[in-house]
C-alpha cells in the first residue's frame, strides 16, 4: 500500500503488446525520457500503458450517456498503476491537412483575432456589430460567397479546353471530355441536339461553340446510337454536361488522382474577383483594427503581428487591452519556439511536419495545466539541432509549472538533458519488452546490454570510420527555382553519391526536393503530356537524361485501413496464399490462393468481415471492438484454418514476426527475397499481418523501402526520401544507412532530408539551406562536402555537423 503523497507513478505487470509483465517505478515532476529501439516496447510502456490508463480513469468519471460520444482505448494489459495524475497526451501526427486549416486554426489563434474585431474593431459609421462567425472564411456567416471562402476561384477558357481548333469534335477537339464511353455519349448526344460533329471546331458558329463549352443547362435526350456490325445497341436517355461543368466537377468531387491532374490542366486558378483573395464578406472586410483588416493582420508574420498588437492595445480600451493581451502571450509561445516568421492566413498543408509538430505543442502550453502527465511523441522529430534547444527550454517550462514530462525520444541531446531515464530493451519485438534501466541517465553507463548506451556516451564508442566522399558522376542543376518560400535559388544536385538536405524547419528543404526536383523528374518520366508539376517552379532544367528512374519514398501511410498490412503491401502475402493454394489439403478441396485472402468472401469469416473484431453497441457505453466470437481474431473460417503450411495455419503465418517468417520461409526465394529486404532495414519485430494503422510514419517509410529495394534494379536510378531517420534510434539509424549507402555503391544517387547530423556526416555532399525558416531561409546557404559545410560561417547547420564531424 503506497501513500496518497507518494512522488511516484509505479507501475506492476505490464504485458501491454511486447511487454513482458514490467514493473518500473517512475518520479512524477521531472523530465523523464523513454528510450529503446525500434519496437522495443517504450511506446506500449508510456502510450499503451500509462497514457492509457489514465485516459480510461478518467472516462470513468464521465456520464454513461457521454462516454459513448468519445473515442476510447480499451483498457491496458497491466495489473496495477499507482501514483497515476491525469494525463496529456501529444502524439506525432503526419496526416495531411486540410486547404482550410492554417496556422491560425491549428493554434486557435484566429478565435482569438476574430473575437478582438467582433468585440473592440472599429466599424463604419451605422454598421451592426458583428458577431466572431462573421470574420472566419470557414463559416457560412462569414465566407465569400463567390468563392466559398477559399480565396481563389477555378476558371477554364475556349484555348485551355480546345488545345486544335483544327480538329472536329468527333476526332477530339475537347480535349477536357472523358475518354472511352463517357466521351463517346457527350459527342452523340450533342449529334442529337443538333451540333455538327464533324466539322472543324474553329468552323462552327461563335454562339455554338461558347454553349457546347460553357452552358449551365443539362438537357436529356434520346440518343439512338450508330448500329456497329454484330451488335445490339438500344436508345438510352442521355444527358448533356458542358465542358467546363464537366472539368469543375471532376476538380471537385473525384477521389481519382490522375482524373484529379488531368482536370487541373484545363484550369487556372486566379483570386476571387469579388473578395480579392481575403476570403470574407464586404461587411467582414470593412470593420478594422489598428487601422488594418482582419485579412492584412491575418497575413503578417507573428512577429511582425505582435508589434502590431502591442501598439493598439496599450492606450485602448479595457476589452482591447485584454484581448490583445491574451494573443500577444499566446503569440509569444508559438515564438519562443522559433516560428516567429509564419503568419495566421499560411495554410497547413505548406507547412513542414517540424512545424506543425510545435504549432500543435504551443497549443498546449498555453492550456495552463498543472499537476498532469504530458505524454509526448518524439517532439524532436522533424526538428533541426537548433530547433531541438528551443524545444528543450519549453519541456523545462512545462515541468516547472509543475508537471510531469513523458517523453519517447530518440534524439540523445534530449535524452542528457533528461531528469529519470527508463530504457526498454534489449532489441525489438519479443527480444524486447523489459526495462533495463529507470533512474537518471549517467546510470545506463553501468548497463552494457543496452543499445542506447554507446550512443549516451559516445566517449565509450569506437570513433568513426573515416570514409573518403565519392565523386559526383554527374549533376542535375535548376536554374530560377520559385516556389514558396525558395525564391529565385539555382540549386545543384550531384550524381552517384549520397547528399544530405540540411537546415532548419521551415528553410525550404522538402520544398526544393520533394515538390521541385521530384516534380521534375516525374514530368520527365511521365512524358510530353505531363502537366509540369516540377517545370513550372523553375526557369531551366540540366541533367535529367543521366538517371533512368526516380523512387521516391515518403512517411504517407501504407494503407488507412487495418485491411492494409506489411504482407500485402509488400506482395508478401501472394507468396503466402499461393503457397497455400499448392498444400495437399488446398488441392483436394479445390481451393485456389484466393480462399487464403481474408478481404474476400470465400474463406474469410464472414461474421466479423475478416477483420478480426466485430463492435459491439452498448446502450449507455461507447461502441466498443471485442474479438470476433466465431473466429476468435483468425480472421479465416474454420474450413480455411484446416489447411496448414509446415504445421501453421493462414492466421498463424500472418502473426508471425518478420524475424520469425524468414526462418519459416527459409529455402522459398520469392517470400526470402521480400524478408530480407524487410530484415536489412531494421523492420523485424514487426508482425507480417500487423495493420497499416498501427505503423508509425518511419516505419511505414522504410516498408517502401524494402519493398523498393527487392525489385530488380535497372539503370542509374535517384531515390529521394524526407528525413528517412525519423523515430529511429541511432542503432536503428545505422541499419538503414548501410542499405542506402549500398545503394550509391550500386551506381545509384540518394538525395536525403536530413536532421540527424550523425547521417549528414556520413553524406559524400551537403546542400544547407537557410539561414533561417520562412520568408528568413529558402536559399542555399552552403554546398560541398560535409567539411566544408561544417566551416562555412553562415549556416547554422555547421556548428553542429562540425560536432558531429569531431564524434
Amino acid at each position: 500500500m503506497h501513500s496518497p503523497h507518494d512522488p511516484y507513478v509505479r507501475v506492476r505487470g505490464a504485458r501491454e503488446h511486447n511487454l513482458q509483465d514490467v514493473n518500473v517505478d517512475i518520479p512524477r515532476d521531472t523530465l523523464t525520457v523513454f528510450t529503446g529501439v525500434s519496437g522495443s516496447g517504450k511506446s506500449s510502456l508510456a502510450f499503451g500503458t500509462i497514457y492509457a490508463e489514465a485516459q480510461r480513469r478518467y472516462f470513468e468519471s464521465v456520464a454513461p450517456y457521454a462516454r459513448r460520444l468519445i473515442h476510447q482505448v480499451g483498457a491496458p494489459a497491466v495489473g496495477e498503476i499507482t501514483g497515476l495524475p491525469p494525463a496529456v497526451s501529444l502524439e506525432q501526427r503526419r496526416s495531411a491537412p486540410g486547404a482550410r486549416s492554417s496556422v491560425g486554426t491549428v493554434t486557435t489563434l484566429s478565435n482569438s483575432l476574430r473575437m478582438l474585431f467582433s468585440r473592440a474593431g472599429d466599424y463604419p459609421a451605422g454598421a451592426e456589430r458583428l458577431d466572431s462567425d462573421a470574420f472566419s472564411p470557414n463559416t457560412a456567416a462569414g465566407a465569400c460567397p463567390e468563392c466559398h471562402g477559399l480565396g481563389r476561384i477555378h476558371r477554364t477558357d475556349e484555348e485551355l479546353l480546345v488545345p486544335d481548333p483544327s480538329l472536329s469534335i468527333r476526332e477530339g477537339a475537347i480535349a477536357a471530355w472523358p475518354g472511352a464511353w463517357q466521351g463517346k455519349n457527350l459527342r452523340d448526344v450533342l449529334d442529337t441536339l443538333g451540333y455538327d460533329v464533324d466539322r472543324p471546331w474553329r468552323e462552327l458558329a461563335a454562339k455554338d461553340r461558347e454553349w457546347i463549352l460553357f452552358t449551365d443547362e443539362q438537357p436529356v435526350v434520346t440518343v439512338h446510337p450508330v448500329r456497329d456490325a454484330g451488335r445490339i445497341q438500344r436508345p438510352y436517355q442521355g444527358t448533356y454536361m458542358s465542358a467546363r461543368r464537366y472539368v469543375l466537377h471532376t476538380f471537385a468531387d473525384t477521389r481519382s488522382r490522375t482524373l484529379r491532374a488531368k482536370a487541373e490542366r484545363f484550369l487556372t486558378s486566379v483570386p476571387c474577383p469579388v473578395c480579392g483573395g481575403s476570403r470574407l464578406r464586404p461587411e467582414a472586410m470593412a470593420v478594422t483594427f489598428a487601422g488594418r483588416t482582419i485579412a492584412e493582420l491575418a497575413a503578417l508574420p507573428l512577429s511582425a503581428l505582435a508589434e502590431v498588437l502591442a501598439g493598439a492595445g496599450a492606450g485602448g480600451e479595457e476589452t482591447a487591452r485584454v484581448l490583445t493581451g491574451d494573443l500577444l502571450a499566446r503569440i509569444g509561445t508559438v515564438t519562443e519556439l522559433g516560428l516567429g516568421y509564419l503568419s495566421l492566413d499560411r495554410t497547413a498543408p505548406t507547412l513542414s511536419s517540424g512545424e506543425l509538430q510545435r504549432l500543435r505543442l504551443a497549443t498546449q502550453l498555453r492550456s495552463g495545466l498543472f499537476g498532469v502527465v504530458y505524454v509526448l511523441d518524439e517532439p524532436s522529430a522533424g526538428l533541426h539541432p537548433a530547433d531541438t534547444e528551443s524545444l528543450l527550454g519549453v519541456l523545462g517550462r512545462l515541468k516547472e509549472a509543475g508537471n510531469s514530462v513523458f517523453v519517447v525520444e530518440h534524439q540523445m541531446d534530449v535524452v542528457r538533458r533528461a531528469d529519470w531515464l527508463v530504457d526498454v530493451g534489449p532489441l525489438a519485438g519479443e527480444h524486447g519488452g523489459r526495462v533495463l534501466h529507470s533512474g537518471p541517465p549517467e546510470g545506463l553507463a553501468g548497463v552494457p546490454e543496452s543499445a542506447t548506451r554507446r550512443f549516451l556516451f559516445p566517449a565509450e564508442a569506437e570513433a568513426p570510420p573515416v570514409r573518403e566522399p565519392r565523386t559526383p558522376t554527374g549533376w542535375i542543376r535548376l536554374s530560377g527555382v520559385e516556389r514558396h518560400n525558395v525564391r529565385g535559388v539555382d540549386a545543384a544536385f550531384p550524381l552517384g553519391v549520397f547528399t544530405a538536405v540540411t537546415g532548419v524547419s521551415g528553410s525550404g528543404k522538402s520544398t526544393l526536393v520533394g515538390q521541385v526536383l521530384a516534380g521534375v523528374l516525374a514530368d520527365r518520366e511521365a512524358g510530353e503530356e505531363a502537366a509540369g508539376a516540377g517545370e513550372q517552379f523553375c526557369t531551366s532544367v540540366s541533367g535529367l537524361e543521366a538517371v533512368d528512374r526516380l523512387v521516391q519514398v515518403d512517411q504517407k501511410p501504407i494503407g488507412r485501413t487495418p485491411r492494409s498490412n506489411l504482407a500485402t503491401y509488400t506482395g508478401l502475402f501472394d507468396t503466402v496464399r499461393k503457397l497455400f493454394a499448392r498444400t495437399e489439403t488446398a488441392r483436394e478441396r479445390g481451393y485456389t490462393a484466393g480462399r487464403f485472402s481474408f478481404n474476400v468472401s470465400g474463406g474469410r469469416c464472414e461474421t466479423c468481415q475478416g477483420e478480426g473484431f466485430v463492435s459491439v453497441e452498448l446502450l449507455f457505453l461507447p461502441s466498443t471492438y471485442a474479438p470476433c466470437p466465431d473466429c476468435h481474431g483468425a480472421r479465416y473460417n474454420p474450413e480455411t484454418l484446416e489447411v496448414t503450411l509446415r504445421g501453421l495455419t493462414v492466421a498463424q503465418v500472418l502473426d508471425l514476426t518478420v524475424e520469425s517468417a524468414a526462418d519459416f520461409f527459409s529455402g522459398t526465394p520469392a517470400a526470402e527475397r521480400a524478408l530480407t529486404t524487410l530484415l536489412d532495414v531494421g523492420l523485424g519485430y514487426l508482425r507480417l499481418g500487423q495493420p497499416a494503422t498501427e505503423l508509425s510514419g518511419g516505419e511505414a517509410q522504410r516498408i517502401k523501402l524494402a519493398s523498393e529495394l527487392q525489385r530488380t534494379r535497372r539503370g542509374h536510378t535517384l531515390y529521394l526520401l524526407d528525413e528517412p531517420t525519423t523515430g529511429l534510434h541511432p542503432a536503428d539509424v545505422e541499419v538503414l544507412m548501410r542499405q542506402l549507402h549500398g545503394l550509391v555503391d550500386a551506381h545509384n544517387t540518394v538525395v536525403v532530408v536530413e536532421h540527424d547530423m550523425a547521417v549528414v556526416a556520413g553524406a559524400d555532399q551537403v546542400i544547407d539551406l537557410g539561414p533561417g525558416g520562412g520568408d528568413r531561409g529558402g536559399r542555399i546557404v552552403a554546398a560541398g562536402t560535409p567539411q566544408e559545410v561544417a566551416r562555412s560561417a553562415e549556416s547554422r547547420t555547421g556548428p553542429y555537423l562540425a560536432k558531429a564531424l569531431r564524434g
